[in-house]
């Protein structure tokens, strides 16, 4: 195992960038932006602050699968497959799009509604399969405590979402001067992205929205460490190596 700091070629520092997407909702999009189109397997990441009165219309997908992870207020979904459901704070929606689903996304009535939207491509075998949806309650999700803060797996042990690609994914919550460990096996591509605070990993300092793309060509053990309270995104998956044809809100 090689400490990360020897390994600087692995890590890429990155940056959202501001995109206005539906109707009147401005995003944080760490990709795809004309800099950095995808990280397979992931094809999109949005961070986005939607006040009530804005949103995603009907709108339609095909090709990959879909979280929308809630941080604050809730969602609602509505789509082409009878799913009318909404989810609130600590809770996730899932879809599948697969052949082709049609769908739409809505903030809740006040107030201001956060969260995260990850796209991961589906492997070329399973681009035509039927789409699905899933919704898991934020008391659904599991969530582990160790000293100094919490960790809640969204997609992983414990998860009851299941998707066609290999992933892990968790939101982490750690106090002040406390450290938290992550583990990414031989081969998978990361993404850490904070949402408020100042952690440092591998000698770089991350801010709100700045996040690291790590590929671990070799297995890796992080020591991340909270400067203030922090709390950031951790995500791995087991690339494809398949092309990553994204326009719009298709991807073949």
């Amino acid at each position: 195992m090689h400490d990360l700091q020897e390994n600087l070629d692995m890590l890429t520092k990155a940056y959202p960038q501001e995109t206005l997407e539906g109707d009147g909702v401005v995003v944080n999009r760490l990709f795809p932006i004309s800099q950095r189109m995808n990280f397979d397997p992931f094809v999109l990441w949005d961070h986005f602050n939607i006040s009530a009165g804005h949103g995603f219309p009907d709108h339609p997908h095909r090709g990959f699968e879909a979280i929308t992870y809630m941080l604050t207020g809730g969602m609602h979904h509505k789509d082409n497959l009878g799913n009318d459901a909404f989810v609130s704070k600590g809770g996730a929606q899932v879809f599948c799009a697969g052949k082709g689903i049609v769908h739409s996304e809505m903030p809740a009535e006040e107030g201001q509604s956060v969260g995260i939207q990850l796209w991961i491509n589906l492997p070329k075998r399973l681009k035509t399969i039927k789409p699905s949806y899933q919704q898991v309650l934020s008391e659904n999700l599991p969530v582990t405590t160790f000293e100094g803060g919490y960790c809640r797996t969204i997609v992983g042990e414990g998860s009851p979402i299941e998707l066609h690609t290999d992933i892990t994914y968790q939101h982490v919550k750690i106090e002040q001067n406390k450290q938290y460990q992550i583990y990414i096996n031989q081969g998978l591509n990361a993404v850490i992205y904070v949402l408020s605070g100042d952690i440092v990993l591998a000698g770089e300092a991350l801010s709100p929205t700045e996040s690291l793309l790590i590929k671990a060509d070799e297995e890796q053990n992080l020591s991340i460490q909270a400067k203030t309270g922090s709390e950031f995104m951790f995500c791995c998956g087991l690339p494809h190596h398949q092309p990553i044809y994204q326009h719009g809100p298709y991807v073949d």
